[in-house]
């Protein structure tokens, strides 16, 4: 719901957080870096870090730069020439962080990332642990997703935004707050007052009938990423900010409780670290269908789903793949790792546990999703 109050002022500066910047931010037109601005942001940033925040950047405008680079008028739909725009934009990109940075003494560390980065449990340990050390040495992580090899996800909004990588960073990186600033002052009520919404305190769906598109050249999303990366991000246990990149010094404003912008205040506490993986950083291969009873054994006691409980599959998948699970609406409200291949859910569907001891009478564990490998969304 929101709130006409103002976020409070922190106590002490947040140990890390995450700036994201979009394209509108960062550019002067198509194919042209604002480097004054991006001067006065890395500034801003090198003032943060003095005073004890470590902070993680995700910048978007390698392909509008390319754009630019390669004399185009206008963003490509084809794949091939989107990867090609990123491969030109993305040294000019890192370039400009670089001599930015520079003269605060500040090294910046190139971060390129695919959603098969952390979608696999392995590399997403990586990442994570490859962030930890290039803030331990000082460096600042300038994130970006690897364009010219992510074929999907530079087609979709929800990864290829930089909004939902952004929010994926600050669960990953376990940051206080992540700030999402673009050419968008906040989130605007243009159903009711016609101003910033100060804080959010729960993403309803009123909340989300206030976002709307782009009509950018060159941002992908608007605010409706921006909204659903803020649930992402809360849900993680991370405050999120939505402001104007443009406003002079707004991360040290918002932080001291006075800037323009939209607060959306974490929900709960964060969960456990897998479970979070688990839920956000997965894209599952299939579904499994439960019926009515089983929804509410899942949902509101935290127990494990059993074949009796279960309908049927939807999707072909593997033993130990992750896949969502739906109620008898359709709708996934959980997600979890199957412990059966999608043949064998239709086999055992229904079934007790006795009848699954005669069906694998050397199998120990009987659970479909085991409770310690299965989150609600």
């Amino acid at each position: 719901m929101p709130s006409a109050s103002r976020p409070p002022a922190l106590n002490k500066p947040p140990r890390r957080i995450v700036v994201k910047l979009g394209t509108g931010v960062l550019t002067s037109g198509v194919g042209r870096l604002d480097e004054a601005r991006i001067g006065v942001i890395a500034s801003e940033i090198a003032r943060l870090r003095a005073a004890g925040t470590q902070v993680i950047v995700v910048s978007s405008g390698a392909i509008g730069l390319g754009l630019g680079a390669l004399r185009l008028a206008k963003r490509p739909k084809e794949t091939p020439k989107k990867q090609a725009c990123a491969a030109v934009g993305q040294s000019l990109l890192m370039q400009t962080w670089q001599r930015a940075f520079a003269p605060h003494g500040v090294t910046v560390a190139q971060v390129l990332l695919t959603h098969e980065d952390i979608r696999s449990r392995d590399r997403y340990l990586g990442v994570k642990a490859c962030l930890e050390q290039i803030l331990d040495y000082g460096a600042v992580p300038v994130i970006n997703e690897n364009d010219t090899v992510s074929s999907a996800e530079i087609q979709e909004i929800r990864f290829g935004d930089n909004d939902t990588l952004s929010a994926l960073v600050a669960s990953l990186a376990q940051a206080q707050h992540l700030f999402i600033l673009s050419t968008a002052p906040g989130l605007i009520d243009m159903k009711g007052t016609g101003q910033i919404v100060s804080v959010v305190e729960k993403i309803t769906p009123e909340i989300e009938a206030m976002a709307g598109g782009t009509t950018s050249d060159t941002a992908v999303g608007g605010m409706v990423t921006k909204i659903s990366a803020a649930k992402l991000a809360t849900r993680s246990g991370c405050g999120v900010f939505i402001a104007s990149g443009a406003e002079p010094d707004i991360v040290t404003r918002l932080l001291a409780g006075d800037g323009p912008g939209t607060f959306f205040v974490p929900s709960g506490l964060p969960m456990a670290a897998r479970k979070r993986w688990l839920a956000y950083f997965q894209r599952p291969t299939g579904a499994i269908a439960v019926n009515t009873c089983a929804v509410p054994v899942l949902r509101d006691q935290g127990r494990s789903l059993l074949a009796i409980g279960v309908t049927g599959a939807n999707g072909s998948f593997a033993a130990g793949e992750i896949v969502d699970i739906v109620g008898p609406d359709g709708k996934p409200f959980a997600r979890g790792v199957t412990a059966f291949d999608d043949t064998q859910i239709a086999k055992i569907a229904g079934k007790t546990s006795d009848e699954l001891k005669q069906l694998f009478p050397g199998r120990k564990h009987l659970e479909v999703v085991h409770r310690d490998d299965l989150v609600l969304l």
